[in-house]
Formats: C-alpha cells, structure tokens, sequence
C-alpha cells in the first residue's frame, strides 16, 4: 500500500481511514474486533472515532481491540471532542478548556492508551474564542497525552484564523482539517481545498459515501430500505434536503459510469474521493464485514481523465447536488 504524507507532518497513513461511528452501535463488539483486525491486515493504518460516539462505547471497543490484537502502536489512532456527553451538564459540550481537557483524559482511559495521535474538535463554536481552544490543545500535545490537533467541518475562514492564532500565540497549529466530501457535495474545492494546498494542510473527508446515497442501496421512488440512514428520511427536515430527485439524476449518470468499470457504485465513488488532489484520506464507516470488504475494492479501481470529465458534468466542481457542509449547534445553525 502506498502511504501518504498527513499534512506537513512526517506522519504517514494509508489511503483510507477506518470509522468507528457504527462500532458499539449497529454494529456489536465481536463485529467491531473483527472489522478493525481485517482492516488492519489488509494495510490500514489509520483508525477514526470520538467521544460522543454510542457515548463513549466506540471509543472503549477500540481500546479492547487494541488490547486484544496488540496493534496500538502501529496505529494512528484519532478522536474527537465536543458534543454534549452529559443530557443534564451544560459544561459537557463545547469548546472550552474545561471541556477538552476533561474529555481528552476521559477518552485515553476508554481507549486504553497513553496518548491520542490526532485529537479533532468535533464542530467550531463561536461561542468559545478560538486561543482559548488552541491553549488547551497546545497543553495536552506539550504533556504528551495528544500528538497533533485537527479540526472538523471548520470552513476556511475559520481554519486560516485558528493558524494565525497559533502563530501570534506560538502554540502548536491544528494540522488536519475533516470536512464532509463526496461527489454529491464538492463545495470544498472552493476555498478550502485551495486553502489547505497552500498551508500544508491534510484532508480527512468524512461521508465519502454520502451517508450511503452513493452506494446504490436508494432507488427513486422506492421505499428507501429498512434500517437504513434515509429510511425516516421525511420527518426530517435536513434529510429531506439530501435525499432528493437531483441526487438520482447523479446516480443514473454515474451507473452508466461504472458499466466499464467492473465494479460498484461505493467502489467508484470511493476511489474518487481517494484520488481527488489535495485528500489525504477519506475515512468509512463500514457497519459490516461486508461493507469494509466491498470499501477495500476500492483501491482496485482506477480514476481516468475521461471519468473525472463525466462526474464533472454530473456535478460541476465546487457545487453539490444534496447538502452535506452543514453544522448544527444547538440553540444556533451555522451552515455555509
């Protein structure tokens, strides 16, 4: 496998990063084990989870993986912290010293580790100045508990202040940022893609699948499948907004696609995302064997010229057909 450079750093990880949002969730703890061990012999590197994930069970399946299989230090291990962990505690959210700090030693002990590799904060939050969140991250990469700060679903803007905070203040800078990324929403080529080539700036996308949109399991005018992301899809307003009849005139126009390409869907959509300029490594977020087996395929698929021209027809760069780059935080909506 060949591996790639996270950022400025002398990090390498591999193409593909595994997600551990369904693990403790829909997916169970032997499941989970035997996802991230395959995912591990098949080259895979880099491991995704957070906090707030089946509220802290992703994290602690994780860490008893590592224990089980021994693989911890040759991973890059990542999680992230900000969502509310605590329904009666208003300090357990947000972006604050307080919260981080408290978050970041709760996490190390679910994950059975001494020190986390990458440590995103989750959302941005402009309750919260920016220096105070930087002074936190900069202390526990200092004490050794964090190796590298990133970001999540920050815009450009927000990014290039939190570098010239860390530069005026000489902390350590945020050195990754993930954002959502698919063919169905570029609006990152804009500014932020052209942003992170500029400062050396690694991108992790998160959702290359589209929360499934992209991998051939949604048909127009058919009941989306049971148990699926978009099965309530009507009683909410945001899903309402992604799952509509613009996504499946994409999914026609990238079926015909894949006719020559022998192979799915997930696959070449997948395989997009991988070879796009400027992505370090999108993470997925398999719920079963299956789906990281049919994820790994993706590797085998070659991205011409002439394909990139046709899902450039299907979705001109830097627009999107259904909204991904949205935020929510509680009492405000921040979406750009």
């Amino acid at each position: 496998m060949e591996y790639r450079s996270l950022g400025r750093t002398g990090v390498k990880v591999s193409p593909l990063c595994l997600g551990c949002m369904m693990f403790g969730g829909k997916t169970d703890p032997k499941d989970s084990y035997a996802i991230i061990d395959k995912a591990i012999d098949e080259g895979l590197n880099f491991i995704d989870t957070a906090n707030m994930y089946s509220r802290g069970r992703s994290e602690e399946i994780v860490g008893e993986a590592f224990q089980r299989n021994g693989k911890r230090d040759q991973m890059v291990l990542a999680t992230k912290v900000f969502w509310r962990m605590d329904n009666d505690d208003p300090n357990m959210q947000g972006s604050s010293r307080r919260h981080i700090i408290q978050q970041c030693e709760a996490s190390l002990k679910r994950l059975q580790t001494d020190h986390i590799d990458i440590y995103y904060i989750h959302r941005p939050n402009s309750e919260v100045p920016i220096d105070e969140t930087l002074r936190a991250f900069d202390d526990l990469i200092r004490s050794g508990k964090v190796r590298y700060g990133g970001t999540s679903t920050f815009s450009a803007w927000q990014f290039i202040e939190s570098l010239w905070v860390s530069k005026e203040l000489g902390l350590n800078r945020f050195i990754c940022e993930q954002p959502p990324y698919h063919i169905l929403d570029r609006r990152i080529e804009t500014e932020l893609l052209p942003m992170a080539q500029t400062y050396g700036t690694a991108i992790i996308p998160w959702s290359p699948l589209a929360s499934g949109l992209l991998t051939g399991k949604y048909r127009r005018n058919e009941t989306p499948p049971a148990n699926s992301r978009f099965e309530n899809h009507a009683d909410h307003p945001f899903q309402r907004e992604q799952y509509n009849d613009r996504v499946f005139d994409v999914l026609g126009g990238l079926e015909k696609i894949i006719e020559t390409k022998n192979c799915t869907l997930s696959q070449f959509s997948l395989a997009w995302c991988m070879q796009q300029s400027g992505i370090a490594s999108p993470i997925i977020g398999p719920r079963t064997m299956e789906q990281l087996e049919d994820n790994l395929k993706a590797f085998d698929v070659e991205i011409t010229e002439e394909d990139r021209q046709k899902v450039d027809q299907l979705v001109p760069p830097g627009t999107f057909v259904s909204p991904f780059y949205t935020a929510d935080f509680g009492p405000h909506q921040f979406r750009w």
